[in-house]
């Protein structure tokens, strides 16, 4: 069976935009006979690194901070497939999830070094099992362009590691407005149902499709209207909040929450 080892690093978890494609992607690896486990990062408890490289030298694969990231590096070394969903926070990743890959980059990868093709990089151990990665995103942004940065840290990742197979992206630009499209009952299902194929996908196929991976982006609103509906949101909100109102979330169209 599949094992597979999924993070949300959004900080409204469950109710955040990232969570609505995350959930369906996970369901649909579920259903192909895959094992999920999933963990928030909001309520992990793990510590950035020191980077004092205890864990290589002086107790290799075991870091001398008594948290998390020591028994989750243990789970990420028996997955098959890891899942990192975040959104995007200054064209990358949140901290927590910054903090996660850290730690567990200084736990799990072997630190010699290779060469090959005039560029370094580090080998797998011998009996080493390769993860997949996929990434799960969601930003504020219109266009899917602006996840640009994080897919190539992404590919970074897997160039730099041999224990790591970059699998693929599901990303959703405006994911406000996808919210608010799903509260209002507005066509756009077929979004949710891409995520949920992307993981049927992955597990029966070992990929996912670029048509099913277009699904998920697909635009939901034209430009312009993006542009008046999002400034009519925030000024509504900045007005609230200087009446001393509530300012807690809203979606565009009803208007939108966008960043997570």
């Amino acid at each position: 069976m599949l094992k597979v080892l999924a993070f949300n690093g959004s900080p409204k978890m469950e109710s955040g935009n990232t969570e609505i494609i995350l959930g369906p992607f996970l369901e649909g690896m579920t259903e192909a006979g895959a094992r999920v486990e999933l963990f928030y990062t909001a309520r992990l408890h793990v510590e950035p690194c020191h980077g004092d490289l205890d864990c290589i030298f002086r107790t290799p694969g075991t870091c001398f901070q008594d948290d998390d990231a020591n028994w989750l590096a243990e789970k990420a070394r028996v997955a098959d497939v890891l899942v990192l969903a975040t959104p995007l926070y200054i064209s990358g990743v949140t901290g927590t999830m910054k903090n996660l890959l850290d730690r567990l980059t200084a736990l799990m990868v072997n630190p010699e070094f290779a060469a090959q093709d005039g560029r370094t990089y580090h080998p797998a151990r011998a009996g080493e099992k390769r993860h997949k990665l996929v990434l799960v995103s969601s930003c504020a942004m219109w266009e899917v362009e602006k996840f640009d940065p994080v897919l190539e840290q992404m590919r970074a990742i897997d160039r730099d590691t041999a224990i790591i197979e970059f699998a693929g992206a599901l990303l959703r630009p405006h994911a406000g407005f996808l919210r608010g499209m799903l509260e209002l009952r507005l066509p756009c299902r077929g979004v949710l149902q891409a995520a949920r194929r992307a993981g049927r996908e992955l597990v029966r196929d070992g990929r996912m499709s670029d048509e099913t991976l277009r699904a998920v982006s697909r635009g939901l609103v034209p430009l312009r209207l993006f542009v008046r509906i999002a400034n009519t949101y925030i000024r509504r909100r900045a007005k609230r909040a200087e009446k001393g109102g509530e300012v807690g979330p809203d979606v565009p169209g009803k208007t939108v929450d966008s960043i997570t």
